[in-house]
């Protein structure tokens, strides 16, 4: 098994090791979303996204694409792989991606659909999907412009470039960039701290943002006191209010309900 997920109180990690270079395949696809499942079906807190190794990954194994007989069959093989991203960012918790090394093509692409991207100042990231004539079609592209700015997805993708962390970071790709010796400390206590909160509330956040993607400002606007207003039944709000009302700011206690 390359793909295994553990859990530890409200996070769970989902942990890819397909030695020497984590490269993306139709079997490690169909791993992670066995993983998938058991995470949805326990629904934590949080989610992080890591792999172990030397580095997080060297990219997809290209024998995939050659292999494909037509262009139907080459479309087949993109769009299973697009639902990787797709169904990460749909989840409803906040999800962490954890990049400590080099990351490349589809390892970057869930990267960016994760809600925070945490990044060891060892890390270098790329779409390096040009060496072979292809663009990105894990979703990358439109995810970076989304973070960056269309000029830097370009960039990114017309270079096919290797970017470290702290260069991501300056393009708002990157959320946090951490020293090694550090990194796992401080993803666990980032990851255990959104743990802590209202998980609810964070998932209506994400359904915000997912109208405001698609609508702007005001397909967001038009969105936001119904899903708001839904977090009225949930325990965490009404125990929130009353702990601040009695104690003051910073003293309630969540449950994720």
């Amino acid at each position: 098994m390359t793909v295994r997920v553990e859990r530890e109180g409200g996070v769970a990690t989902l942990v890819v090791s397909a030695p020497p270079l984590n490269l993306y395949s139709l079997d490690l696809h169909d791993e992670i979303d066995r993983a998938l499942d058991q995470i949805e079906a326990e629904l934590p807190r949080v989610l992080v996204i890591g792999a172990e190794g030397r580095i997080v990954s060297g990219g997809v194994d290209v024998a995939q694409f050659a292999a494909c007989p037509s262009r139907d069959a080459t479309q087949a093989l993109y769009d299973r792989m697009m639902e990787l991203p797709d169904r990460i960012a749909a989840l409803r918790i906040p999800t962490i991606f954890a990049a400590h090394a080099l990351t490349l093509t589809w390892a970057f692409e869930v990267a960016l659909a994760c809600d925070v991207l945490l990044a060891s100042t060892a890390a270098r990231f790329g779409l390096v999907e040009r060496v072979i004539g292809l663009t990105p079609t894990m979703g990358g592209t439109q995810r970076l412009a989304a973070r960056a700015g269309v000029a830097r997805a370009k960039e990114l993708v017309f270079t096919g470039t290797h970017y470290d962390a702290a260069t991501l970071e300056r393009w708002n790709v990157v959320n946090r960039v951490i020293e090694p010796a550090d990194f796992d400390a401080e993803v666990h206590r980032f990851a255990q701290d959104l743990a802590d909160g209202p998980t609810r509330a964070f998932g209506a956040a994400k359904d915000i943002l997912r109208a405001y993607e698609a609508g702007g400002v005001p397909g967001a606007n038009a969105a936001t006191t119904a899903i708001a207003s839904a977090l009225f039944d949930t325990a965490d709000l009404q125990h929130g209010m009353a702990s601040f009302l009695a104690d003051g700011p910073g003293k309630a206690t969540f449950i994720g309900e």
